[in-house]
């Protein structure tokens, strides 16, 4: 760890000097050799440096995200190529190249801030080891190693001998009481922070191997923690903690504000900002309205939740527009399929189920007597006691139809009937022709 440390000296000028300022003004309201001083001022180092790397934060979230949708067709170049690694890694090349993403991008907020933890590892080692660094000259120095957080020194460490600790002012078990429960608040609070991550804002609706890779290193980065956080300094436990828990308190402000879209937290979120909207009428902030026309822009391609959102929208007597407002809808909008596509009101036309052929006899046969009974002695095969060539009066025929003039006889529109059921069977014989 020396080592390391040594390798980031060039920045501990710089890491010393902001320590020193911090440390003039806490130093004036708690005491220049108190703890309070000394530790309040790693702790507003951290912020400072976490407020910096803000910028490289949101462009991690957008590597990450980017690194999700591209995990399936990630998945295929590796099956492609699985006999060919030099093609392989030129196709992950290429497809990172097309899509604009780099697979860096995600550490790079552990990357920029781990020349500041080193060199304040190596400011904190050189002041157990009573050498000045930096702008940290003899006077500081004192005060930095009389510095005790709850009884334990900036610069002990849990490894440490006693007699080391108690040259620095402090008792052995004191140290290690300290160490172990920044140790385990450190550990606990990068459990926490992955365990979020995996369940609320993860896409729940792909299964991908980066899903695998968040899970494992949920249960590996505390580990870690663990077993180095006992070789760290308590001034750079003072740190890490800090980092810790100002990376938490970020990562529940992004699943809370910006989820990840078809994660649980987007499901939240949505739901919140549907009450919102439909309580108000409208979306009142930029924001809302930037949420609301990337659904709308979406179309088809939106997510079940997402539809969901539309709908309740609907339902609401109101419209999503393009530009991300909302308005009143005089129209009732229908709600949405699964596949996004319109769902109207009208139950869609079903298609007769096929029948055997024995099916379509004994329905043909059934559909002859039914109509055969209806008509009774009206039909052309029942005999009639009346002759042929009788007429009757008003120009209509026995039967109520019309006369034979007409065209057609009663008989013959119920032959008709018949016959328009009956595909197979004896064909009755033509009624005879009336004078």
């Amino acid at each position: 760890m020396d080592t390391i440390a040594s390798i980031f000296s060039f920045i501990t000028t710089p890491v010393s000097w902001v320590i020193v300022q911090f440390h003039s003004v806490y130093g004036a309201i708690f005491g220049a050799d108190t703890g309070w001083a000394w530790g309040l001022s790693i702790v507003s180092l951290v912020i400072l440096i976490r407020i910096c790397l803000i910028p490289l934060f949101v462009k991690q979230i957008k590597a990450t995200r980017a690194m999700q949708t591209l995990q399936p067709e990630m998945k295929k170049i590796q099956e492609r190529y699985k006999n060919d690694k030099q093609r392989q890694s030129e196709e992950m090349m290429k497809l990172y190249k097309e899509t604009g993403t780099n697979p860096l991008s995600s550490c790079l907020p552990i990357l920029a801030q781990s020349p500041f933890f080193f060199a304040l590892y190596h400011v904190l080692n050189s002041i157990a080891s009573n050498d000045t660094i930096g702008v940290i000259n003899t006077r500081l120095l004192e005060s930095a190693q009389k510095a005790h957080i709850f009884g334990a020194p900036l610069a002990a460490k849990f490894t440490d001998s006693s007699s080391k600790v108690e040259s620095l002012g402090a008792s052995l078990t004191d140290v290690r009481v300290v160490t172990a429960i920044m140790i385990v608040l450190m550990s606990a609070s990068q459990f926490y922070t992955q365990r979020q991550l995996m369940t609320k804002n993860v896409d729940t609706t792909v299964k991908t191997p980066f899903m695998q890779q968040q899970k494992m290193l949920m249960y590996v980065f505390p580990v870690m923690f663990a077993v180095f956080g006992i070789n760290f300094p308590v001034g750079v436990l003072v740190y890490w903690l800090t980092t810790n828990v100002w990376t938490m308190g970020q990562q529940m402000y992004v699943i809370h504000q910006n989820p990840t879209p078809g994660s649980k937290a987007q499901a939240a979120f949505l739901e919140r900002l549907l009450k919102h909207v439909t309580h108000h009428g409208k979306t009142r902030s930029r924001r809302e309205r930037a949420v609301v026309k990337a659904i709308v822009v979406k179309g088809r391609d939106r997510n079940e939740y997402e539809r969901k959102f539309i709908n309740g929208l609907s339902k609401a007597g109101l419209a999503a527009q393009s530009d991300g407002s909302v308005a009143k809808s005089d129209v009732v909008t229908v709600a949405e399929t699964e596949d996004g596509t319109p769902a109207t009101g009208t139950p869609k036309r079903q298609q007769p189920k096929r029948q055997s052929k024995s099916q379509r006899q004994s329905g043909a046969a059934h559909g002859s007597a039914k109509a055969a009974g209806d008509s009774g002695e009206k039909t052309s095969l029942s005999k009639s006691d009346e002759p042929q060539d009788a007429k009757p009066a008003g120009g209509k025929s026995a039967t109520g139809g019309k006369a034979a003039s007409g065209g057609k006889s009663a008989s013959g529109g119920t032959r008709s009937r018949a016959q328009s059921g009956q595909r197979k069977g004896p064909q009755r014989p033509k009624s005879p022709s009336k004078k």
